[in-house]
């Protein structure tokens, strides 16, 4: 199977993660008039879709005992499942981000939900993996944290701009990130106990585990959505083709982001490189900013809280890169 040699090379793979992970969500703010619960499908089958193909091609390249498929014939099944219980709670913490990037926007709900994710990961896959520099990776921890914060207030400076600034929305972001932050160290589990399961063979099973919980989790949206009315699957089958086709892609650019992380990972440990990945709101709030105009009219002191807000994950994804080469 493929994996990177050189930091340089693992890093050019955590950073394209990141690009992936903050620019699926344009996808969905591309679609006219169909409901995230029922865009959902699509993007849930993307996502399963593009793992597998990636690790038929990429993750079984050379062979050998470390491919795809012999991977799977070797593997823990208490790792196999590590994986799967960790794509159900991605996937409900990917829900509950759409739903705020429905109420919200998304140079709100990316900053708010992936930065507390970018905590609670980290954390917790190093716990479980200490691998790296303790010291510089809680730094970029307390980093990314202020550029929450940060972005928080950017926030409430909308209310000032005549728009309307909605508690709910912020609990919803909040809970996503907490949520989010859990998925990583069952995959971390996945990749280092026992007879652990290869990058590849993570994230098929970290995708199947998102994409069967969607009966549970997506159809209890579908019936008592946290927007709008109840929606049902009949919706899915009479919507048009460009918005599967959006669904899809959005899954599919996720999809590729998490495979690329978890190959990272195999040179950098998965703290580290979950923790770059997890830069995605900038550039989330870059489509936001600039795509879609969610600040248009804000004040000085909103604008302000964006610039450092960036600045703030400049600095701490230097810190954690660093962590790779000092611990």
């Amino acid at each position: 199977m493929f994996t990177p040699h050189t930091f340089s090379i693992a890093l050019l793979m955590m950073m394209t993660s990141a690009v992936c992970w903050g620019s699926w969500a344009n996808t969905y703010k591309g679609v006219k008039n169909y409901r995230f619960e029922l865009f959902y499908w699509d993007y849930a089958v993307g996502i399963f879709l593009i793992s597998l193909i990636l690790a038929l091609t990429m993750g079984s390249a050379h062979g050998g005992g470390s491919s795809f498929l012999a991977n799977l014939q070797t593997a823990d099944r208490s790792d196999m499942l590590y994986a799967v219980v960790g794509g159900a709670v991605f996937n409900l913490a990917n829900l509950l981000l759409v739903a705020g990037i429905d109420m919200a926007g998304l140079a709100i709900a990316f900053p708010v939900s992936i930065g507390i994710a970018l905590v609670v990961g980290t954390v917790m896959s190093y716990a479980i993996q200490p691998r790296g520099s303790a010291g510089l990776l809680a730094l970029g921890v307390i980093f990314a944290l202020v550029a929450v914060i940060l972005d928080g207030k950017a926030y409430a400076a909308l209310a000032g701009a005549g728009r309307t600034a909605s508690r709910k929305s912020i609990v919803v972001c909040v809970i996503s990130g907490i949520l989010m932050g859990l998925w990583a160290p069952f995959v971390t589990h996945a990749l280092t106990a026992g007879n652990a399961l290869g990058p590849y063979s993570a994230a098929v099973f970290l995708t199947l585990g998102a994409l069967l919980s969607c009966f549970i989790f997506n159809i209890y949206f579908m019936r008592k959505p946290l927007v709008g009315e109840p929606v049902s699957i009949g919706g899915f089958f009479r919507a048009s083709a460009s918005g599967h086709l959006l669904g899809l892609a959005g899954g599919i650019v996720w999809g590729v982001g998490t495979v690329f992380n978890l190959v990272a990972a195999n040179f950098t440990g998965v703290a580290i490189s979950y923790a770059i990945g997890q830069s995605a709101p900038m550039v989330a709030a870059l489509w936001g900013i600039f795509a879609w105009h969610e600040f248009r009219g804000t004040n000085r002191k909103a604008k302000t809280c964006l610039a450092l807000m960036f600045l703030f994950y400049v600095f701490a994804i230097a810190c954690i890169a660093c962590a790779n080469t000092a611990g």
